[in-house]
């Protein structure tokens, strides 16, 4: 009787040989806690695709970050990778409170850019920052309205987007990069060069309880709190150009907006963090958008508000943004002001944060 014996693939053996190596090589350098090195190996096992290996990996450095070793670089970018480019499996098991804190935006984010909620769900443990995919997910289109997304109702809105609702800017995320485009320009009406010295009128009243103020002020207040950006909101009798005045001076060019293109500026903002401090991410910005057009429209009390109702009465409203002549922006920037002509009313938001 004769005996088939297995011949070895030499490139299996030089694969498990070069994988101990590796092994041992984290080992080394986690023993040291040699920070440096380990974010060297976390990109190396990236561009390999070794996604189990890197989940490793990052749990090991968690843990050791628990524990009073200062790993916690590591750990947040092994789960920024696996969030942005693993499987759905793994990007979706970082998906959790304190992962990522470091990484250049709010985990939750980085995973709906590229994977579906139907694939993100079976994976992400219960709590906020499944909601807060879920609701991003919304933002690229996807149209979530019969799916009951398990967990507290961090952010009240439809699971789909409104017709009158804009294409918001969206982040965009790389191994090495992330970039934070504004809104599309385009969608903007005519422009004219305003002095502002025949414009403003007394406020009437404390903006002390003007939930309008209020609520264009909480979509910035993280570029204040957080960063090193200032802000400013106002309430003022007249038009936009009143509400305006109350913030500038000297001539400026005045662009009118409408409503879409508005509630865009309004949810980039809400989005970002400004300079420096961390992104709340895109679906916290259109929760700001979405509020500050429930405070414009009298619709707080009836949180979420009707789509339809909302997007009807914000049709009323007249939007601007203004910039100073001569002068050109740089960092962060919002200028924007709104006016309901029936109340005789107007607002204006101003924000900036340097880079």
């Amino acid at each position: 009787m004769s005996t088939v014996c297995p011949i070895e693939d030499p490139h299996n053996r030089v694969r498990g040989q070069n994988a101990r190596m590796d092994r041992q090589h984290a080992d080394d350098a986690l023993r040291a806690g040699d920070v440096d090195e380990l974010l060297r190996i976390v990109d190396g096992i990236c561009a390999a695709r070794e996604w189990e290996a890197l989940e490793r990996l990052r749990a090991r450095c968690a843990a050791a970050s628990d524990d009073g070793h200062q790993l916690w670089p590591v750990a947040s970018r092994a789960a920024y990778l696996l969030a942005l480019d693993a499987p759905a499996a793994l990007a979706g098991s970082v998906v959790v409170v304190g992962a990522g804190k470091f990484a250049p935006g709010p985990l939750p984010e980085v995973a709906a850019q590229a994977h579906t909620w139907a694939d993100l769900a079976p994976h992400i443990p219960t709590g906020p920052q499944a909601v807060v995919a879920a609701h991003e997910r919304v933002l690229r289109g996807e149209d979530l309205s019969g799916v009951t997304v398990d967990g507290p109702p961090v952010l009240e809105l439809p699971l789909r987007l409104a017709d009158w609702e804009p294409a918001y800017a969206l982040a965009q995320y790389g191994p090495d990069s992330a970039d934070f485009p504004p809104p599309d320009d385009t969608d903007g009406g005519t422009s004219d060069d305003v002095d502002l010295a025949g414009h403003g009128a007394p406020n009437t009243g404390s903006d002390h309880g003007d939930d309008v103020v209020d609520a264009l002020l909480a979509t910035v207040r993280t570029w204040a709190d957080e960063s090193s950006g200032t802000i400013a909101a106002i309430g003022a009798t007249g038009g936009a150009l009143d509400a305006i005045a109350s913030l500038d001076t000297g001539t400026v060019r005045v662009t009118q907006r409408t409503p879409s293109a508005a509630l865009a500026l309004l949810a980039w903002a809400g989005a970002s963090g400004g300079a420096h401090a961390p992104r709340p991410g895109a679906a916290a910005g259109r929760f700001s958008a979405w509020w500050v057009a429930g405070a414009l429209t009298g619709l707080l009390d009836e949180w979420p508000p009707d789509p339809d109702v909302l997007g009807a009465r914000l049709a009323a409203l007249e939007w601007c943004t203004w910039d100073r002549l001569g002068a050109s922006p740089s960092g962060w920037n919002l200028r924007l002001a709104v006016s309901a002509p029936a109340r005789g009313r107007a607002w204006a938001v101003h924000a900036r944060d340097a880079t």
